[in-house]
């Protein structure tokens, strides 16, 4: 590859809460750094978009060496903007990784208590829920549109790591990565009225703007997670695509970040 990123390394949004675990992986990719050209430059993840997928697979390749693992480990799901967890096993290592159709059907997030599996969602304004059980040692990601987002992903991602794992709320630690804010997030009156009127801002003769990170903020704190467990970006990918991809402001050509959790082994 000869694009002007190809000697750069992918640089990643993290949480600083999710950071003081020594025994997880995490990270938000930016754009940069990747092989990718114009509209996907550069370090697109996502293999859906009409991007070369040897350029993809490079890219991802790039970002599981960068998070200490292969993208043999890397699991990916479908992603429908819907609302189903799925737990991932070490038999799904690489499920998704290098062709899209073999994906996890079906699901907006995934839960793992596997060491060496790199759960992978990719974005372009919705919001990467990241989550860590630290009294169990069990991580998820979540892909958290509005509509996910209406039809409880955070929720269920939250009761499946309860029923299968026993993971407790005070024993969470939560991340709501970078993703388009209330300035960029002008929806009509219909997605409105699903948000609570706390989370709807009304702009002066205009449609109104919806607050996807405090609405994720007030599901999280509804399953009884504490304010000081909760972590969220302050970016908003619509404003800064200079670093981040954004479907709303790119028109719907662009590429994917991709948000990642994974347990260290050692």
């Amino acid at each position: 590859m000869n694009d002007t990123d190809a000697e750069n390394v992918p640089r990643f949004w993290q949480s600083s809460g999710l950071s003081r675990l020594p025994w997880l992986t995490h990270g938000v990719t930016e754009r940069g750094g990747g092989t990718s050209a114009a509209p996907f430059a550069s370090l697109n993840l996502g293999l859906h978009v009409g991007d070369a997928a040897e350029r993809v697979r490079e890219n991802r390749g790039r970002v599981a060496t960068a998070a200490g693992l292969t993208l043999s480990r890397m699991v990916c799901g479908e992603q429908v903007h819907g609302s189903e967890a799925a737990v991932v096993t070490a038999g799904d290592a690489g499920r998704g990784a290098a062709v899209f159709s073999e994906a996890i059907p079906g699901v907006d997030a995934l839960v793992t208590d596997a060491p060496d599996l790199l759960l992978t969602l990719f974005f372009a304004d919705c919001l990467p829920i990241l989550l860590a059980d630290t009294e169990h040692r069990v991580v998820a990601v979540a892909h958290a549109g509005w509509r996910g987002m209406v039809g409880g992903v955070i929720e269920n991602t939250l009761t499946t790591m309860q029923r299968q794992f026993g993971t407790r709320a005070e024993a969470i630690v939560a991340a709501v990565g970078p993703g388009i804010r209330s300035c960029c997030f002008e929806v009509g009156p219909e997605v409105a009225e699903q948000f609570p009127l706390s989370m709807v801002h009304q702009s002066p003769g205009g449609k109104p703007h919806v607050d996807l990170h405090g609405a994720a903020r007030l599901r999280l704190l509804d399953r009884g997670i504490h304010s000081y467990q909760i972590e969220s970006a302050e970016l908003c990918t619509a404003c800064h695509t200079e670093r981040f991809f954004s479907h709303r402001r790119e028109n719907g050509r662009t590429g994917r970040m991709g948000a990642f959790i994974a347990l260290r082994s050692a």
